[in-house]
């Protein structure tokens, strides 16, 4: 079972990952994606779906046209552990200037 991330990791995670919040009244972090357009949002989508799989890790998020939002927590641990930030930072590879833009 994967651990859950320290105060002081999750502070260093935190200060690495551009635009991810923390969740009020939840040991989770969040953010929104905005791509150009449905396909571009979708396609992304299925993308984060394969690596979610490989890690059996799996995002909480949601999809309204062309802006995903996404929760990232680990149950099993109750809280924050290093599969989130792995998968963040794959979202945030993956998804080029749709992860810089305002929602």
């Amino acid at each position: 079972m994967v651990e859950k991330l320290s105060n002081a990791e999750k502070k260093a995670a935190l200060v690495k990952l551009k635009g991810w919040k923390k969740v009020r009244g939840r040991d989770a972090i969040k953010k929104t994606f905005i791509f150009a357009d449905f396909n571009a949002a979708f396609g992304w989508m299925g993308r984060i779906a394969l690596e979610a799989e490989k890690l059996d890790h799996h995002p909480e998020w949601d999809n309204v046209y062309k802006t995903v939002n996404v929760v990232l927590t680990t149950h099993d641990a109750g809280g924050l552990s290093p599969l989130d930030i792995k998968l963040a930072r794959f979202m945030d590879k993956t998804a080029g200037a749709a992860g810089n833009r305002r929602a």
